[in-house]
């Protein structure tokens, strides 16, 4: 899946983070009796909808209008019932310190050539959004290139997509506000660092790919037709735009005419500025390939894949060869060469085979560098252009590295290694000799010998084997009494793959258990296990997590009254799925941005593009009874006692509508028969959780920590 359409989990905040000196949380028998007085009162305004002779009541529809007056105050109303809760829990003062210390570090990435410059990004530690630096050539002196905190005053407009002209004379950037999907694009002369043409609108879902030094390929959708943040938009169309011209002369390159009509689009040049590949799908998995010689005057497009039963995509060129990777007839993935006289399938040469882990590419330095997947942990072996094995990289330990890309010519490319308990550190490597050592270690002062990452496997409903990796301080007593976090995505072919998160340091710090379950309907297995999870197979996946939190309790890590579960966008979903199913198979629930109203998802936004993964309940009856067999917004059920609920969703989620959380925090206050609340945190001037100003992030953790270790009983 490419990354730029990927549908991707809410995560916490990652990177290495400072070990805090109080002492981890101890148990009380029962916690002050904290309650919420008065929930808002949301009205009914009862909408009809019928499919396939089954009528459905849509009681809150209204709050699907992001623009109404009363939808605005609805959102105060909840939010001031909200944080008048929060800010009566215990231990909140001493949360924000731990977290901000934990985040208060110095914090930089690889760095990268362009042009006459060394570049690389840098946090000192609380800045909101990080800061791009760089050196001259043969220079020592850095210098501030772009500042995104000055962007805005309070840190909440965000930088992406940073890429320079093939001289590095000039460089283009997106612009998100308050953390939307929808993007402005910017070029720079990079010595005078003033704009070179005017702002770029309208850019969604979008890369920057240069065409040498003249112009970028861009893709955008028309203006929607109501509401930016929630109105459908379903025609993705690729531009280009020559430097120098105004914007209203950005030629159309794809998607122009009806049978063009596609949800996601997207273009690519290829380092050696021959050929533009495009990127044509309608859901999350699968796209067309087509590719244009911009060697010749001719537009015509050269066909690779005309229908979307594969992910392929373009990864190297050397003159008239190709290289594609490909889980076309390969699930798990492969490598292979062909010529740009006989692109399609049937002329393809296997170079690097499909084997029993799923494979991932990466190049740089003239080589191919092939990530593996064994059990959701990385091995990287590396090879010529070839096919043949030059070495395997050696790693640190269990878990996830990434890197090792860069240009052709590079004569040293970087990697991150990290796990739950490690802070990521960034290791350089000579592609030639194969030697490699640390280039500049986190300068976290976590213990990490004092915590354990274990990885398990267990037993789901049907019979499936499932990973896990749990991690925790060691010298834990296993009798049940530890609160534990279950955190799960299992969907859109995303693998959960270990990694550090300052928010989750914490945590463990408070004496909490986090466990991570790679279930069905992720990418950990390849293309198999991740259609496991999907359409009709969808019940798998919250099977899976609920098979996971059981081998919590049966182990004695923690029990369902220590027991919060999590999950972010389609996690979301899943959380609200299983506490629909299970009301008692956990004590809190944290859902976050989700997909909760399964039967009008794909009405909003780009949201018909998920239908890969879930179907439609236009699609057959079947399917509509499915969906509505488990939608959260649906399950709700009246005299149920349901766990104590915080849900979290922001007011500029252009990719899971607000709407989705709104109407299913108003079906929970209305029904809960429990004491245990049924709170909505929605966030202003943020969005789907990319960009997230850090001092949001903070905020954001504290109330649920807060939150969640006082209903877990702790103090």
């Amino acid at each position: 899946m490419k990354k730029t359409l990927s549908f991707l989990a809410v995560t916490a905040i990652t990177g290495a983070f400072i070990s805090a000196c109080t002492d981890p949380v101890t148990t009380t028998s029962q916690p002050t009796n904290i309650r919420v007085q008065d929930y808002p009162v949301t009205q009914k305004n009862p909408v009809s909808d019928t499919y396939f002779g089954t009528e459905v009541i849509d009681p809150y529809r209204w709050l699907e209008d992001d623009r109404s007056e009363e939808t605005g105050a609805w959102v105060k109303d909840q939010n001031r019932v909200t944080q008048a809760y929060l800010q009566q829990l215990p231990g909140r003062d001493r949360l924000r310190e731990r977290l901000t210390r934990l985040m208060d570090y110095e914090r930089e990435s690889a760095p990268f050539i362009e042009g006459d410059y060394t570049y690389f990004y840098r946090n000192n530690g609380l800045q909101n959004q990080s800061v791009v630096y760089r050196i001259k050539n043969g220079s020592t002196e850095e210098e501030i290139f772009l500042d995104p905190n000055t962007f805005s005053n309070d840190g909440t407009v965000s930088m992406s997509s940073l890429r320079f002209s093939e001289d590095g004379f000039m460089a283009a950037y997106q612009l998100s506000q308050g953390g939307s999907d929808w993007r402005t694009i910017q070029i720079i002369n990079t010595a005078t660092k003033e704009p070179v043409d005017e702002v770029i609108r309208n850019v969604k879902f979008s890369g920057i790919s240069w065409r040498g030094n003249e112009g970028i390929y861009f893709s955008r959708y028309d203006q929607p037709d109501g509401s930016e943040l929630s109105a459908k938009t379903d025609h993705h169309k690729l531009y280009y735009h020559q430097i120098g011209t105004p914007t209203s002369q950005d030629a159309l390159v794809f998607g122009a005419s009806a049978n063009q009509k596609y949800r996601y689009v997207s273009g690519s040049v290829s380092e050696d500025n021959r050929y533009l590949a495009i990127y044509a799908a309608n859901t999350t998995s699968g796209n067309e390939l087509y590719l244009q010689d911009l060697s010749t005057d001719t537009q015509t497009l050269i066909t690779v894949l005309d229908h979307e039963d594969s992910d392929t995509s373009l990864v190297h060129t050397e003159g008239n060869t190709l290289f594609f990777q490909t889980n076309l007839n390969a699930p798990n993935t492969k490598l292979v060469r062909a010529t740009v006289t006989k692109p399609t399938p049937n002329a393809w040469i296997d170079l690097i085979p499909e084997t029993e882990n799923v494979l991932d590419l990466s190049t740089g330095g003239g080589y191919f560098f092939a990530h593996y997947m064994v059990d959701a942990i990385s091995q990287i072996t590396q090879y010529n252009t070839a096919g043949e094995t030059v070495r395997t990289i050696e790693l640190p330990g269990p878990g996830t590295a990434s890197g090792l890309s860069g240009k052709v010519d590079a004569d040293t490319l970087y990697f991150s290694f990290t796990n739950y308990k490690t802070p990521s550190t960034l290791y350089r490597l000579n592609p030639s000799s194969g030697e490699s050592a640390a280039y500049r270690a986190s300068k976290a002062q976590f213990a990490s010998a004092d915590y354990e990452s274990k990885q398990i496997f267990y037993t789901s409903k049907d019979g499936t084997r499932v990973p896990m990796i749990i991690t925790f301080k060691k010298g834990i007593a296993l009798n049940g009494d530890n609160p534990a976090m279950l955190y799960g995505y299992g969907g859109f072919n995303i693998s959960l793959t270990p990694s550090f998160s300052a928010t989750i340091a914490a945590w463990l710090e408070e004496g909490g258990i986090y466990a991570v379950a790679n279930m069905r309907g992720g990418g950990e297995y390849g293309k198999a296990w991740h259609l496991a999870g999907t359409k009709m197979q969808k019940q798998n996946v919250f099977d899976d997590f609920i098979a996971a939190g059981n081998y919590l309790v049966d182990q004695g890590y923690t029990s369902h009254s220590k027991l919060a579960i999590r999950g972010g966008s389609n996690g979301g979903l899943l959380v609200g799925a299983v506490m629909t199913q299970q009301p008692d198979f956990a004590t809190v629930a944290l859902p976050a941005v989700g997909v909760m109203d399964m039967l009008r998802y794909h009405t909003f936004t780009a949201g018909a593009g998920w239908a890969y993964d879930y179907g439609t309940a236009d699609d057959s009856a079947e399917m509509f009874k499915y969906l509505l067999g488990y939608s959260p917004v649906h399950n709700v059920r009246a005299g149920v006692h349901y766990p104590a609920t915080l849900v979290t969703t922001a007011d500029h989620d252009d990719r899971v509508v607000p709407a989705h959380s709104f109407k299913f925090a108003a079906h929970l206050q209305d029904k809960q028969a429990g004491e245990a609340p049924v709170l909505i945190r929605i966030e202003t001037d943020a969005g789907h959780g990319a960009g997230t100003p850090t001092s949001k992030i903070i905020d954001q953790y504290v109330d649920i920590f807060a939150f969640t270790l006082y209903h877990l009983g702790q103090k």
